[in-house]
């Protein structure tokens, strides 16, 4: 699905995005109950603010490291960048950018022939492994793995 052209109301845009009632999150966040009442405080809100700041940078720097490697490493980077776009309005443009590139690349890969996606597929798999193989080697196998296991002893 290609952007919406710029110049259209920002309410516009946001409801062709797919958000609730033309609400962004941070807006729908800012207009609960226990947020307002957390805002009403300065000092409480700033004390919060920077508390999601580390939480959200936390989640998205784990997320960034563990992209290489099994696990689930892009989720964990869209979901540190939930938590930072619920106080941050460039977070959750990040978040938006992220979502709409996400899901062109997932249509543009469903309209490929099958031996496009299992090539795809492959590749993907093989760097995951290089990768695994290169930390291991580097980190060292730990000793719970079992001897049959044919990496560096």
């Amino acid at each position: 699905m290609p952007p919406p052209p710029r110049g259209r109301p920002a309410a516009e845009q946001r409801r062709e995005r797919g958000a609730q009632d033309g609400h962004s999150l941070r807006e729908r966040v800012a207009g609960s109950q226990w947020r307002r009442r957390v805002a009403a405080r300065r000092s409480l809100d700033s004390f919060y603010r920077i508390g999601v700041g580390i939480v959200g940078a936390l989640v998205v720097a784990v997320g960034l490291v563990t992209i290489p490697l099994p696990g689930p490493g892009w989720l964990t980077v869209i979901a540190g960048l939930f938590v930072l776009g619920t106080e941050f309005t460039w977070a959750e443009r990040l978040l938006e950018f992220t979502k709409r590139n996400v899901r062109a690349w997932t249509d543009w890969l469903g309209r490929q022939p099958v031996w496009v996606r299992l090539g795809v597929g492959a590749l993907t798999a093989a760097f995951v492994y290089g990768v695994l193989v290169v930390t291991l080697h580097l980190a060292g196998v730990p000793g719970w793995v079992p001897g049959w296991v044919p990496l560096w002893r």
